[in-house]
């Protein structure tokens, strides 16, 4: 996966909002860590695998890399936020073999990142998360290529007022 271009396409999408908000020069880490919280959330939700009691199926395919892509974007602005950049962190093998568990060791990485803010420790919830890609179906080329979309729209949001 290409991180330095996703790093780039990040920076200048933050510096968009910021630019046209007039939030220069403050951190938004707070705002960008519990989005992150919630954008994990909502795709578990999407991906209905906790949920034992219903007999409902995932969300398609389609809206759960919507959903896992948003994700994308809060990592790379966090890593931003702290200047934590790489550019060669690929899919590693994985901790687990069930989405649920998989979810929660997110959860419990993006704990420790937030407190220790370690860039060993953001680059352990990314991965976390990659492990996650996989477990849902889905590849580099499926995340790069929904995160330029997804960019896309986010530009657009910003310029309709969103």
């Amino acid at each position: 996966m290409n991180w330095d271009k996703l790093f780039a396409l990040q920076n200048d999408l933050d510096e968009y909002i910021k630019k046209n908000h007039d939030l220069e020069d403050k951190s938004f880490f707070e705002e960008k860590f519990l989005a992150l919280l919630v954008e994990l959330g909502e795709l578990a939700n999407e991906t209905r695998c906790f949920k034992y009691w219903s007999t409902k199926k995932s969300s398609d395919k389609k809206t759960v890399l919507e959903e896992y892509v948003d994700n994308i974007h809060f990592l790379l602005s966090l890593g931003l936020e702290k200047n934590y950049q790489f550019s060669g962190l690929a899919f590693s093998a994985l901790e687990h073999d069930d989405k649920t568990k998989q979810f929660n060791t997110v959860f419990h990485r993006a704990v420790q990142f937030y407190n220790e803010q370690t860039e060993e420790n953001y680059v352990k919830m990314v991965e976390a998360y990659l492990q996650l890609a996989h477990l849902l179906g889905f590849d580099e080329n499926d995340i790069f290529e929904a995160y330029i979309e997804k960019n896309e729209v986010n530009y657009e949001r910003q310029k309709s007022g969103y």
